[in-house]
């Protein structure tokens, strides 16, 4: 049997590039059971409410939802139960350090297959204000309409020739 290569997009947190400004992003595997693995293949995985805590040295993801695997038996997993996150020991001093400060936290940001392997994408974030986030909306919609206008403009100049 040939092995995975490349990345595979599983689930994507959209809401919280919304909802926070990421300051720094790091790759980690993830501790999983086979019924988890199995049900991530189909797809089936919500990082919604997802956060990462730092305990004991150890990174934990919690929160985050990977559905039950239907054909699986009593040996089947809990859908939110804690995940061990697995980072190199450098990268853990420096985010217990980092999120010591206030309104820093941790989000899981992607969950995908790269190479075979499941892993996340965290986010070191700081929670946006309301009048960031409204910013960041009204600067959203001004690209958009700039790129409109333009794509228009070039319209009408290509049915001119």
């Amino acid at each position: 049997m040939p092995k995975e290569q490349g990345q595979k997009v599983i689930a994507r947190n959209k809401k919280a590039r919304h909802e926070y400004e990421i300051e720094a992003t790091y790759e980690a595997g993830i501790s999983l059971t086979g019924t988890e693995v199995k049900s991530l293949r189909a797809g089936r995985a919500s990082l919604v409410d997802g956060y990462a805590v730092i305990k004991d040295a150890e990174v934990w993801l919690q929160g985050v939802h990977i559905a039950e695997y239907a054909e699986g038996t009593w040996t089947n997993h809990s859908p939110r139960r804690n995940r061990k996150l697995l980072l190199h020991r450098a990268e853990i001093n420096k985010l217990i350090g980092k999120t010591k400060e206030t309104g820093l936290t941790l989000i899981p940001l992607e969950l995908y297959f790269k190479d075979g392997k499941v892993k996340v994408e965290i986010g070191l974030a700081r929670g946006k204000k309301t009048y960031d986030k409204r910013q960041t909306l009204m600067e959203r919609q001004n690209k958009r309409e700039a790129e409109r206008a333009m794509a228009a403009a070039f319209k009408r100049n290509n049915r001119r020739k």
